[in-house]
C-alpha cells in the first residue's frame, strides 16, 4: 500500500497538470479572500476567515475531481491495472493506496491557504485578534469535506476508462450531493 500511494504521489507531481490545477486553486481561492469586493477579508472589517471556509467547498468541487480522474481510469487505459491486480497486494491495498495519495494531494493543496491565516492573524487589531480554534475546526470540515469528495471521486475513476469522463461524472456527483441538502 506504501508502495503505491508513494508511486501515485511522486506521479502527480510529476506532470505539468498537477501544477496547474493547484496553482487554479490557489489563485481562485486568493481570489475569493482577498480580491473580490463582496467576499474580502478586507472588506469586512473584522479578521475572519469565513469567505475561504463558506466557498472553498464550491472550489473543491473542481479541484477534487481534476486530482482524481486519473487514479483508475488511466491504469485501465493504459492496460496496465491488469499488472496492478497480478501484484500480491489485495483490492482493499490498492484502493487505500490510490485514496490515500489523493488525500495527500488535498493536503498539499490546502496547505498554502494556511497563509491566509497568518496574514489576518498579524492585519487583525490586535494582532492576534482572530477565532483560532474556530479556524482550525473549519480547517478540519473542510479536509473532511474534501477527503469524502476524494471517495466520490476515486469511484467515478473506478468505474471508467476515460479521465475526462471521469472528471464530469465526479463533478456532476458531487454538485448533486453539495446542492441537495
Amino acid at each position: 500500500m506504501i508502495h503505491i500511494l508513494s508511486r501515485e504521489f511522486r506521479n502527480f507531481l510529476d506532470s505539468l497538470i498537477a501544477y496547474i490545477i493547484i496553482g487554479v486553486f490557489l489563485t481562485a481561492m486568493g481570489l475569493i479572500v482577498w480580491v473580490f469586493p463582496e467576499t474580502s477579508v478586507m472588506e469586512y472589517g473584522y479578521a475572519d476567515l469565513d469567505p475561504l471556509f463558506s466557498l472553498g467547498p464550491y472550489v473543491l468541487i473542481f479541484l477534487v475531481p481534476a486530482i482524481t480522474m486519473r487514479s483508475f481510469a488511466e491504469e485501465k487505459k493504459l492496460g496496465t491495472i491488469e499488472l496492478l491486480l497480478t501484484k500480491p497486494l489485495h483490492d482493499w491495498e490498492i484502493i487505500m493506496g490510490k485514496y490515500l495519495a489523493v488525500v495527500g494531494l488535498l493536503i498539499f493543496s490546502l496547505s498554502p491557504t494556511l497563509l491566509y491565516y497568518f496574514s489576518i492573524y498579524q492585519l487583525g487589531s490586535p494582532v492576534g485578534n482572530i477565532d483560532t480554534p474556530g479556524v482550525i475546526g473549519s480547517y478540519i470540515g473542510l479536509f473532511l469535506l474534501g477527503a469524502t469528495f476524494c471517495a466520490v471521486g476515486i469511484f467515478t475513476s473506478s468505474i471508467t476508462s476515460n479521465q475526462i469522463i471521469a472528471f464530469i461524472g465526479a463533478t456532476f456527483f458531487l454538485f448533486h450531493f453539495v446542492f441537495r441538502v
